[in-house]
């Protein structure tokens, strides 16, 4: 079953899982980096103390085996003897210590860092289960952890024995030179030989540690469900998110459609794009985008635009770089001045007209709007449940052309009719009206 688990798990290890493993105490260690360190701290302190070390050293054997027959009946000069000896023997060795002491603080910054637990002191009584400790003696593990074992045993053996080898007529030359010479001597063979076995030391842990860090991760490997539900423990569930996001946008939706009666005008594609303008002199030093939407949200825009009376325009290349280059509540650019100048100065006429009668103003053509702001029409990809709140949950008659076909009607009729005009009344042009309705193949709005 624990096979079958482990082929289960085939995706890596998450942050939070690798995280939530360092809370337990569990991080790659090497056991064999830790050796190594404490090896080399302790062979180059050695080395780069040995003058030292070796005064220490000869005070302290030399207080140790010089005495007369009077000393050893001493009590108290033998206890000052081996008072001596013992401080001599300290001052040798301390230095060594305390570079093998900072090594061994050092050592777990290489690989898993510093890691205060208390995890790992609470009460588990599945460590006590007998059939979990056979578990782990017998898996994979373990031969591994005894090969590493026996090849670290060997090789500090086999380096250890070459060194001693290779020295040997020094090492039995020792017995016939100068006690001073001798005890030097020595000393450079312990180095020679420590230093070999730092050697081989560093080659165990070169091959432990890259051992230790895939053993650690592969460990930690999670199933295709651990990480779903991770993600979802995260994040939260997607379905409800999107459940969210959906609601933020129809809100915004219902905020910019809540702006469109207070528009100046409604610049059409005539079908696909609609952009609502407003202008308040003296108080923005631009006409600003306060509404715009593509296909239903563009016949929802025009329909709430109808309503309320306001002008619609029929200008393609504007509309659409309206839509492309400004977002909501953001000023026009510059290279769009003239020509929505050219729009609010129509819309003004167009007020005039209808307080005052007079002349049909001419509606602006040929808007000079520079080509790279004109990106063509653009896909809907919209969700379906967004236009349906757009537009509300029955979708209704697209009346687009009705504001517009009022506003040319009225050039026919009395001022003061115009004026009074209901926003939906007939049309006078076919083409405008069919120019003006939402495709019902492509949007699914019904007539």
């Amino acid at each position: 079953m624990a096979e079958d688990s482990d082929l289960e798990k085939t995706e890596s290890a998450t942050p939070r899982r690798i995280q939530k493993a360092r809370e337990e105490g569990q991080v790659a260690r090497s056991r064999e980096l830790s050796t190594f360190a404490l090896l080399s701290a302790g062979f180059f302190g050695v080395w780069m103390l040995s003058g030292t070390i070796g005064e220490h050293l000869e005070t302290m054997l030399r207080g140790a085996f010089t005495f007369n027959h009077a000393v050893v009946f001493d009590t108290n000069r033998m206890l000052s003897g081996a008072g001596v000896a013992a401080r001599e023997g300290l001052y040798a060795v301390l230095p060594v210590l305390a570079m093998t002491g900072v090594a061994a603080l050092l050592a777990p910054m290489a690989l898993g860092g510093w890691l205060f637990s208390t995890n790992v002191l609470e009460m588990k009584f599945n460590r006590l289960n007998p059939m979990e400790g056979l578990g782990r003696i017998f898996s994979w593990n373990g031969p591994i952890q005894l090969g590493m074992s026996l090849a670290k045993t060997l090789l500090v053996g086999l380096i250890g024995g070459m060194a001693v080898w290779h020295r040997r007529d020094e090492i039995l030359g020792l017995v016939m030179q100068p006690s001073q010479r001798a005890f030097a001597d020595a000393f450079h063979l312990v180095a020679v030989c420590c230093g070999t076995t730092v050697a081989g030391m560093f080659l165990i842990a070169a091959l432990d540690v890259p051992y230790q860090l895939w053993s650690f991760y592969r460990k930690l490997r999670m199933t295709k469900e651990e990480v779903k539900r991770e993600s979802r423990e995260n994040d939260g569930d997607p379905q409800v998110k999107g459940r969210i996001r959906q609601q933020q946008r129809a809100m915004a939706r219902r905020r910019m459609m809540s702006q469109v009666p207070k528009a100046d005008v409604v610049v059409t594609n005539p079908t696909h794009f609609a952009v609502a303008l407003q202008y308040t002199d003296g108080e923005m030093r631009a006409p600003k985008v306060i509404a715009k939407g593509v296909n239903l949200v563009a016949a929802r825009i025009r329909e709430i635009a109808a309503e309320n009376n306001v002008p619609l325009l029929e200008a393609p290349p504007l509309a659409r770089a309206l839509y492309h280059n400004v977002d909501l509540n953001r000023e026009i650019p510059g290279p769009l001045y003239n020509a929505v100048a050219q729009v609010l100065a129509w819309v003004y006429q167009l007020k005039r007209f209808r307080e005052h009668g007079g002349d049909v103003p001419m509606e602006p053509t040929d808007l000079e709007v520079p080509p790279e702001l004109d990106k063509g029409a653009v896909q809907d990809d919209e969700a379906d449940e967004e236009a349906d709140d757009a537009l509300g949950k029955n979708r209704p008659a697209a009346s687009a052309a009705g504001g517009q076909n009022a506003r040319q009607a009225g050039g026919r009729a009395d001022p003061a009719a115009n004026a009074a005009a209901d926003p939906a009344g007939p049309a006078t042009s076919g083409d405008a009206n069919r120019r003006d309705t939402p495709r019902r193949d492509n949007e699914g709005v019904s007539e």
